[in-house]
């Protein structure tokens, strides 16, 4: 055999062997995520990451071994989600996997999951389905439940004098949930509202003139929006317009996180109660958080940079305390698991959903230096706003 042959041969030998050596050499993460079709939310996610794995690396890595994530694009998609997971986890060498923004997609990835019997920590998807009717054993979900962040907005609602609500939300899983928690929680502590208009536009499709005309029509006293993203803006942009929003009360949901509150710059919808992100006024180990994040990426973040940063600060507890990359030894792990000392306090997750306790910041959109920002804002504990153990075990599929 000649030289050259055989130097191809080894070449190629090695190649083939590549990702089983990578993952002996590092322990590899498989991220799945819409980074073309979502960059504005994704990109910011996937520097917090990489913020959490210079830290985590820089102290001795995990086990004894760097973390790497492998990161894939979707495009959006739930059936290519599912093809790339399963070619992280058999051909790239990934222990588990995490990801998604969109609903529809992390729940095709936690069904794929608890199929095959893979680990998958739902990082930003906000459906409540995910952990409660269609949840598994396999899939735990990082993000503040929906019902906990709707609920806390209700809880404000009630103590207005508005009776008559309208409500508009994206025609998807988690727009769907949104709507139902929050009618549930106001209805439970104001029974005499009622609910006089839904609208429900597809996702990044809305006709926003026509829809804040149906809820014109309607005579709300007050609103509930749960429209993100370029919705958002044409929202509220032609609600401004034509006046949909004069003496009323909006509760909108994400509205205040910097990713959807920040491209309106001086078109932002003073007055609204909302749940985001107001990472300029925080103090403590949140404040030690921004600091770093603004060091090294050079930006200011957003909800999604302290998603991706608590993702990879929770997969590397995870597997420090499984004490192995074995599947099963990690999903054991991620049972109430425990995390000290993260830049919204001790993170855990609860073995009865798989939930973490992740709150939520909520508080009053003002325009300060013509930009919308959160002001008499407090960061509250899903504690108080969770169903009872006994409704959340109702809810999940017999294990």
């Amino acid at each position: 055999m000649s030289f050259t042959r055989r130097t191809l041969l080894a070449a190629a030998a090695a190649l083939a062997l590549a990702p089983a050596a990578k993952a002996q050499d590092t322990i590899v993460i498989g991220e799945i995520n819409h980074y073309k079709r979502m960059a504005a939310f994704a990109e910011p996610y996937k520097k917090g990451i990489e913020l959490a794995l210079e830290e985590i690396n820089g102290a001795g890595g995990v086990l004894g071994k760097p973390l790497e994530f492998i990161y894939r694009d979707d495009q959006g998609d739930p059936a290519e989600a599912v093809k790339i997971a399963e070619e992280l986890m058999t051909r790239d060498g990934a222990v588990m996997l995490t990801g998604s923004i969109l609903s529809h997609v992390g729940l095709a990835l936690s069904s794929f999951a608890a199929e095959k019997g893979y680990v998958y920590l739902a990082a930003e998807p906000l459906a409540d389905t995910l952990v409660w009717e269609s949840g598994n054993p396999y899939t735990y979900r990082l993000r503040a439940s929906t019902w906990v962040q709707a609920a806390m907005l209700a809880e404000e609602a009630a103590k207005t004098d508005a009776v008559r609500y309208a409500t508009i939300a994206p025609n998807y899983a988690y727009g769907q949930d949104a709507v139902a928690a929050f009618k549930a929680n106001l209805q439970k502590l104001k029974p005499e509202v009622e609910f006089v208009a839904e609208q429900w536009p597809g996702l990044f499709k809305i006709d926003a003139g026509a829809e804040v005309q149906a809820l014109e029509r309607a005579k709300p006293d007050a609103i509930y929006n749960v429209t993100f993203g370029t919705d958002l803006a044409k929202f509220v942009r032609d609600g401004t317009d034509r006046g949909l929003f004069d003496g009323r009360q909006v509760y909108g949901l994400l509205t205040g996180e910097p990713e959807y509150l920040e491209p309106l710059g001086e078109e932002a919808p003073e007055g609204w109660y909302v749940t985001g992100y107001p990472w300029y006024a925080i103090e403590g180990e949140g404040k030690v958080f921004v600091d770093a994040y603004q060091e090294a990426t050079g930006e200011t973040p957003k909800i999604g940079s302290l998603v991706g940063y608590l993702t990879a600060m929770s997969i590397a507890g995870a597997i420090e305390k499984a004490g192995s990359t074995e599947t099963e030894a990690i999903r054991e792990a991620f049972e109430g698991l425990s995390i000290p000392g993260t830049p919204i306090g001790e993170l855990n997750f609860r073995e009865i959903d798989n939930q973490s306790n992740m709150g939520a910041y909520v508080g009053t959109i003002a325009l300060e230096d013509g930009k919308g920002v959160m002001v008499d804002w407090e960061y509250k504990s899903p504690d108080a706003y969770m169903p009872s153990d006994e409704e959340i075990a109702a809810k999940r599929p017999a294990e």
